[in-house]
């Protein structure tokens, strides 16, 4: 059997063990060797983990304001349509001289036919 002595050398402790939630939240796992050696590494994992909450916060963000942008450019569209077709019916032929009798102005119609000029 090995002794107390020969179970240290190797890495082995002795005495009670370790409650892990207490461990963790006591802050034991700071002082063992793997976490003062790797300690850049573990900095640099933990800045690009910052960086991905944030992109994504920002990528969410931005689809968002897509939508909002979608809904209001269809709003806008049917607006279009519906000024495009009271311009037409105004400016009709028929419409335009019904308005110039409401108005009294007297305008007719020319009989004579439109020639083009060529040069």
């Amino acid at each position: 059997m090995k002794s107390e002595n020969e179970n240290n050398k190797l890495g082995k402790k002795s005495g009670k063990p370790k409650k892990p939630f207490q461990y963790w939240l006591n802050g034991g796992f700071l002082t063992e060797d793997f976490v003062g050696k790797q300690s850049k590494l573990l900095l640099l994992i933990f800045v690009l983990i910052i960086i991905f909450i944030s992109n994504r916060y920002y990528c969410s963000k931005k689809l968002t304001e897509m939508d909002n942008l979608k809904k209001e450019l269809v709003v806008l569209k049917n607006v279009q349509v519906d000024l495009n077709s009271r311009l037409t019916k105004m400016s009709r032929q028929t419409q335009i001289e019904e308005l110039l009798k409401e108005k009294g102005i007297a305008l007719t119609k020319s009989n004579t036919t439109v020639y083009k000029i060529r040069k």
